[in-house]
């Protein structure tokens, strides 16, 4: 046997694994050593767990010989996913993957560590590398929520998701009913309409600010942001905010007046980081400490008009392909220290809530990530298959096969509808995503009060105020408060 071939035992099953030195056993597993590894897995019928490597990428399992589950719009992967390491061929991973067989069993193989680690899979093997230098890998086999579970742990360990429980409580937040159609007397109105509700975060959406990258009140907000989060307080409200920190549209003034502060492409030329509000968005270098110092200044500036709950939208573009001041520094690595300089800038006592957020880099910074796509009053949309597109069957699925992260960092699956108004959503659908709130245990809503009818607002009040114990039965059944929930129909539609 060749010295760089080595068996795998996990009880009774042996796989051979091509690895850079000897694997050490842990409790559960199997450490493998950093490096490029390939596992010879024995398992050509079994079902595939692709992960995504942000909030908004696709994850869930697919059988072993349909096609790889990814975005296939190129402007899009670039917004939603790594497109550095998209395979149209093969199915592929972020970070971890795992293997299912027909009994309840899994072979999972999940990095313990940040520079961008990917996984690609085929009918023989399991091959994992890093991008730069990489971290070890941990192997696993057995049930599947207790091989999830084990992994989870030592992530905690090796990252620090054993965190601080800092939590968001019950959230009410304005994008889902206007979108970026906000202004200061509409949220006054809707403010003092959450009175008597168990509302803890009043938090302020897109369109508050003069344009993304001039983080400033605009012209419809005349009385400043300060106000607002002073009259959340006086409400017994948390005061939160939307921010973009790290990036910037091209017709900001500090994309126009600062471009040196921007990742480039191999031209020189401003780099695209994503495609939103009609076209690309540029991101901050964050090697650099003049961008540093920006972020800096804003997350202080926004804390001390009193907001409380930072919910940091397209945190991805930190870590996105392109030329940075410092070409030493792995992707991941940038974006976990910009993470750590917010949080410093912030304190512990302000909630952080990644979006878009690389899930492994976030742990033990963020309180919080969003862990799928953006939700919508529409289960589906007959013009679209991507995955990652602002839907609600979209947004249950993603979030469903990242439970397994829920001991590390809040999970937030978005926001539950109980509005008839301006919805498509049936009684039966907005009742998946309520209780898909519930196994997060995370609760959010954008409904204006004013839109409920009085049914709906006591529906909307027992949501926020009843806290059920919930317990996983299977990958997708739970108990709730003694009610049992299976997701299994919404959340296998989309597999292959």
């Amino acid at each position: 046997m060749p010295d760089d071939v080595h068996l795998l035992h996990f009880g009774a099953r042996t796989i051979a694994a091509r690895l850079e030195s000897a694997p050490n056993p842990v409790e559960g597993g199997l450490i493998l050593p950093a490096g490029r590894i390939a596992l010879l897995h024995g398992m050509p019928e079994a079902q595939v767990y692709r992960h995504g490597w942000n909030s908004w990428s696709p994850c869930g399992w697919r059988a072993m010989d349909a096609a790889p589950l990814r975005i296939a719009a190129p402007e899009r992967r670039l917004t939603a996913d790594d497109t550095d390491w998209d395979d149209p061929r093969h199915h592929h991973s972020a970070a971890v993957t795992a293997l299912a067989d027909t009994e309840g069993n899994v072979l999972l193989v999940g990095a313990l560590g940040l520079d961008v680690p990917r996984l690609t899979i085929t009918g023989d093997t399991i091959v994992g590398w890093y991008e730069r230098d990489g971290a070890e890998w941990f192997a696993a086999y057995g049930p599947e929520l207790e091989v999830f579970t084990r992994y989870a742990r030592l992530l905690g360990r090796r990252l620090g998701g054993e965190r601080h429980r800092n939590r968001a409580g019950n959230v009410w937040c304005s994008w889902y009913a206007y979108h970026e159609g906000i202004d200061q007397e509409t949220l006054r109105a809707d403010l003092k309409s959450l009175k008597g509700l168990p509302f803890d975060v009043f938090q302020i959406d897109d369109g508050w600010e003069r344009m993304v990258g001039d983080w400033q009140p605009n012209e419809k907000f005349p009385d400043g942001m300060a106000d607002l989060a002073t009259r959340a307080r006086d409400l017994g409200l948390r005061p939160g905010l939307w921010l973009a920190p790290f990036i910037a549209r091209p017709q900001s003034a500090l994309a126009r007046e600062r471009p040196h502060l921007l990742v480039t492409d191999k031209t020189g030329a401003p780099a695209a980081a994503g495609y939103n509000w009609g076209g690309p968005y540029y991101a901050l270098d964050l090697t650099l400490p003049e961008a540093q110092d920006h972020v800096r200044d804003l997350i202080s500036t926004v804390v001390g008009w009193g907001y409380q709950y930072l919910k940091l939208d397209f945190v991805n573009a930190a870590a996105v392909p392109g030329a940075r001041n410092d070409p030493d520094r792995g992707r991941e690595a940038v974006y976990r220290a910009a993470m750590e300089l917010v949080r410093e800038a912030a304190g512990p006592q302000v909630y952080l809530l990644g979006s878009g957020a690389p899930a492994l880099a976030s742990l033990g910074v963020c309180d919080g990530i969003r862990i799928g796509p953006d939700v919508a009053p529409f289960w589906t949309n007959y013009a679209t298959d991507d995955p990652s597109d602002a839907l609600a069957e979209n947004a249950l699925v993603t979030s469903i096969h990242r439970l397994w992260l829920r001991d590390l960092v809040d999970l937030d699956p978005d926001v539950v509808y109980f509005r008839a108004r301006h919805s498509l959503l049936t009684p039966h659908q907005r009742e998946l995503l309520a209780d898909l709130a519930r196994v997060c245990a995370f609760k959010a809503t954008s409904d204006p009060v004013g839109w409920l009818d009085p049914e709906e607002r006591i529906a909307l009040a027992e949501f926020l105020a009843r806290d059920e114990p919930v317990r996983q039965l299977s990958r997708y059944r739970f108990d709730i408060g003694g009610r049992e929930v299976d997701f299994t129909a919404a959340a296998e539609r989309l597999a292959g």
